[in-house]
């Protein structure tokens, strides 16, 4: 357990009292990432219990003092819930784990008990009372609910197979679920007026579809069926679930917040007497909602100045709407940054808020009994972790002000910004690098209504009729090349939409051909996102469309980038028809790059496209970062982030393994100018595929893919696809990939966790792959090669020190094949094989590096290496340790480039580096001979 000091930060407004009734708002730093608050009571006080993005649960006192913490599983909690079942007047603490199981901690944070089931995450828990009895009542991805007793024995277990209203629905381009059943969103308890206590279970089986909204299930304690069925009204799910009693007249009713962007954001109100559900459009509040990123809306009730409104925590948005709903009435504060979670103490009337989502590390208090708490709110800015970040960003620009370049060092590779929103607070920056630099590069953006064309031509039913309902298929093809061509007058180039997965054809073959003359030598990047579609009627277009754009590309300085999503690159690129692609006819043109957004496999995608780069089928790759980047569950998503702290981190590490083409959303373009400083300056080193260091000398070759990998890997947004049988009689060497296993453990011989050092289906944008980066590519050996190919082979694209000593793996993602085919091995037990390859022949490659951070090595000039090194707590940033290990080279010294700090290596050929909080380091090695 950590060792370290909870300090109060205390907020006092002019004229209040240094009291706890006149403070208006408190943070107390934790040294964590926040992720849920709850209260609990102890002796009749209230004290807050608080689980970090590590799912280590706290206690802390409402002055600051931490009273304990129990790191549990290490694994992600998934809700809270805090009750006396025990009848000792204590409250006891329920945390439903990702890893599947109930945690049951009593007042000192001591463990009670634990109930597990299976590994299906354990996803909502409450608690009832029936009769003289207490019972736990929990569930999860397993589609179950369980009743416990107060010492964790399972009473009983109702199947939403038997009682569900959710079926899958049709037409639908992947799998779907076969069954009526659903997994329990939410289980909420529900008290009467006359006493009695029921059961609320919120059923859903997708995450974002319209008609994924669910139904409320309402249950008396321990029976079989629901009595009643509530189908829910809205536009999306719901992302939190809440029992008030708004009126005071003993009934309790829900009330329901969104999840989702802005445009579909509402609470709903639920009167289970008269069954009437009143919705409240949140997106109709024309004034102070900004339309930024993916939030939930978690409502309570409070009294504002004697009159009771809902307290609605929106991102960075509180709004304080009328019991009535009423839109004009309703205000609306605003502050820096979003936060993770709410919770309302009913004891003392506080509101309690987890930490900002950029990373924050305090549990802020609100007293809305005083009258300066709004402004507290609005003028909030949070000490801890957010303070330290920003802190060490203004020391990293100082200490660049001052950087050159080595003489030693090659010309800087281009790196091209697609989509850089360029405000005023840093045009003189941008014209600065566009004066006195060469990279990074500026692409103008040229995003226009889409093209009304006749498709009598294409042959294909599906997507001869394929339109993006989000788009208008207004403009000529005149109109389209009048409003494109001139955004390449005095640019370097452009890049727009040329399609997407939903229509590929927003633009006909004709008119991007068109566009590509009209460049006149220019770099025009067309970008075709959400490319998912596996089926013989994406081959259609893949022939009829792709190919042929491609061939003009080539001759026209044109890309094709392929923003895709899921497992993508490890999967459907090995089917038949993009072997064109696979086969580096087009490296030139085509881009890898992906849109992760739910995917929970990031650390999968990074390896892929470094595969097919390296291999030599592209030339190129890409990366993105977007709003919903940290949304690895779709029915939470807390993806509010206004300091893009995590995505300046990852737009570090992939261009230190070069990524070129950056396609990024804007949202704090002033603080994330610092990589465009980085790359002009060099002080970023893009290197050439021959010039890493980091790759692991083992690779995994991926053979035409395994059908229920593929299609599982995919398929993020049903949530009911969990089989005990299947999982317990199928091992999987890319596994757990479905909507079924949000924060779950990834198993022991899962890809993820032998090769990435990963050990849960979550955002690992920043793996450690503390034995380098292991590839996954096309096969280069055996039966299966295929490198009588214009791409050539592996090693020829690879530092000569690969030259004789790569080993390689076969798999289709669910086993291992031998190099004719003709044997096939388990994962769960050929999987020891390939990681004792893969450390053993880690100790050839001149550097490895272990701790909590992303690392990349690349050779900058014959005696120099550098070495870069990033805190790898994507959500969760940390002070880090970086353990730095000299297998083959001896350095003759080791210089941060920035800062000038020099590194002494020990006895052992070893150097820690400090990594602090939010950031990362450039380390020159200077080796004492030519490497």
């Amino acid at each position: 357990m950590r060792n370290y000091l909870l300090f109060l930060v205390v907020f006092v407004i002019t004229g209040g009292v240094n009291s706890q009734s006149n403070i208006a708002l408190k943070s107390i730093k934790t040294d964590y990432t926040i992720s849920k608050v709850r209260t609990a009571k102890n002796n009749g006080k209230s004290y807050i219990i608080a689980s970090s993005f590590e799912g280590t649960v706290l206690a802390v006192s409402y002055t600051g003092e931490k009273l304990w913490e129990n790191e549990l599983s290490g694994f992600m909690n998934h809700d809270l819930w805090c009750e006396d079942i025990t009848g000792d007047g204590n409250d006891e603490i329920i945390a439903a784990n990702a890893n599947g199981i109930i945690y049951c901690l009593n007042n000192k944070g001591e463990l009670l008990w634990k109930f597990k089931q299976n590994d299906a995450p354990m996803y909502s828990v409450c608690t009832i009372k029936k009769g003289n009895e207490n019972y736990v009542v929990c569930g999860g991805y397993d589609k179950s609910i369980y009743y416990l007793n107060s010492k964790g024995k399972q009473i009983k277990e109702i199947s939403s197979y038997n009682y569900s209203v959710q079926s899958p629905w049709q037409p639908y381009p992947k799998a779907i679920p076969d069954s009526t059943c659903h997994i329990p969103n939410f289980i909420r308890k529900v008290k009467k007026a006359n006493g009695n206590e029921i059961i609320a279970v919120h059923g859903v089986i997708h995450t974002m579809a319209l008609q994924a909204r669910g139904s409320v299930y309402l249950f008396n304690p321990l029976e079989n069926k629901p009595y009643k069925i509530l189908k829910l009204e809205g536009k999306r799910p719901l992302g939190e679930l809440r029992v008030i009693d708004s009126n005071n007249d003993g009934n309790e009713e829900l009330i329901a917040g969104s999840t989702g962007m802005v445009h579909t954001a509402s609470l709903l109100k639920v009167d289970l007497d008269n069954e009437k559900q009143h919705q409240f459009d949140i997106n109709a509040i024309k004034n102070g909602i900004d339309k930024f990123g993916y939030r939930i809306a978690q409502p309570e009730v409070i009294s504002d100045n004697g009159e009771r409104k809902y307290f609605v925590l929106f991102g960075a948005r509180i709004l304080l709407v009328p019991l009535d709903f009423n839109l004009n009435n309703t205000e609306v504060l605003a502050a820096k940054y979003s936060f993770n979670d709410m919770w309302k103490d009913e004891k003392t009337g506080n509101i309690v808020l987890a930490s900002a989502q950029s990373g924050g590390s305090c549990i802020h208090i609100i007293n809305t009994e005083n009258k300066n708490w709004k402004t507290a709110y609005s003028n909030l800015e949070p000490k801890g972790k957010i303070a330290e970040i920003l802190k060490n960003s203004k020391s990293l620009r100082t200490n660049l002000k001052k950087f050159k370049a080595s003489n030693n060092e090659r010309k800087p590779l281009p790196v091209y910004l697609m989509s850089e929103n360029i405000p005023s607070t840093v045009k003189s920056l941008v014209k600065d690098i566009k004066t006195n630099y060469s990279s990074p590069v500026f692409l103008n953006g040229a995003g226009s209504d889409k093209e009304k064309w006749d498709r009598s031509g294409i042959l294909n039913e599906r997507y001869n009729k394929r339109r993006d309902g989000r788009m208008k298929y207004i403009l000529s093809q005149d109109e389209i090349l009048a409003k494109i061509l001139p955004k390449y007058k005095n640019a370097q180039g452009i890049s727009y939409w040329g399609g997407h997965g939903n229509d590929p054809y927003m633009f006909s073959l004709s008119t991007n051909k068109k566009i590509l003359d009209g460049a006149n030598g220019k770099k025009t990047v067309q970008i075709f996102p959400e490319l998912e579609d596996h089926s013989e009627n994406f081959a259609y277009v893949m022939e009829d469309y792709f190919y042929p754009l491609a061939a003009h590309a080539k001759k026209k300085n044109g890309q094709i980038y392929v923003r895709t999503k899921h497992s993508f690159w490890q999967a459907n690129v090995y089917l038949p028809m993009w072997s064109r692609l696979l086969s580096g006819e087009f490296s030139s043109v085509f881009v890898p790059s992906m849109e992760e957004t739910t995917d929970k496999s990031m650390e999968l995608s990074l390896a892929s496209r470094l595969g097919i780069w390296t291999s030599g089928a592209t030339d190129s790759w890409g990366s993105r970062c977007a709003r919903d980047n940290p949304s690895l569950d779709r029915l939470r998503q807390h993806s509010h982030q206004e300091l893009p702290n995590h995505f300046l981190r990852t737009m570090v590490y992939q261009i230190s393994y070069g990524a070129q083409y950056l396609h990024n959303f804007p949202v704090d373009q002033e603080y994330m100018s610092i990589l465009w400083e980085l790359i002009a300056k060099g002080a970023l080193y893009v290197p050439k595929r021959e010039e890493i260091l980091s790759f692991s000398p083992v690779h995994l070759s991926m053979l035409s893919p395994n059908k229920h990998f593929m299609e599982e890997s995919s398929n993020t947004k049903w949530t009911t696809f969990y089989n005990q049988e299947f999982e317990e009689n199928n091992p999987f060497v890319f596994s757990r990939l479905n909507g079924s296993w949000p924060g779950a453990a990834v198993t022991k011989w899962d890809f993820s966790n032998y090769a990435a050092g990963v050990k849960d289906r979550r955002l690992n944008f920043l793996a450690p792959y503390k034995n380098g980066m292991v590839l996954i590519t096309p096969p280069q050996n055996g039966d299966f090669a295929d490198v009588d190919t214009p791409r050539g082979k592996l090693t020829d694209h690879l530092h000569p020190m690969y030259k004789n000593i790569m080993k390689e793996y076969l798999t289709d993602g669910k086993d291992y094949f031998s190099k004719d085919g003709k044997n096939k091995f388990s994962a769960d037990t050929y999987y020891k094989t390939v990681e004792n390859s893969i450390k053993e022949n880690a100790k050839l490659l001149p550097i490895t590096v272990e701790g909590d951070v992303a690392w990349v090595v690349a050779q900058t000039s014959p005696k120099h290496l550098r070495l870069t090194i990033i805190d790898n707590g994507y959500l969760n940033p940390n002070n880090r340790v970086a353990n730095v290990t000299f297998n083959t080279v001896k350095p003759k010294k080791i210089v941060d480039i920035l800062n000038g700090k020099n590194f002494e290596i020990n006895n052992t050929n070893q150097v820690n580096i400090n990594i602090p909080c939010g950031m990362f380091r450039f380390i020159d090695i200077e080796l004492e001979n030519t490497l």
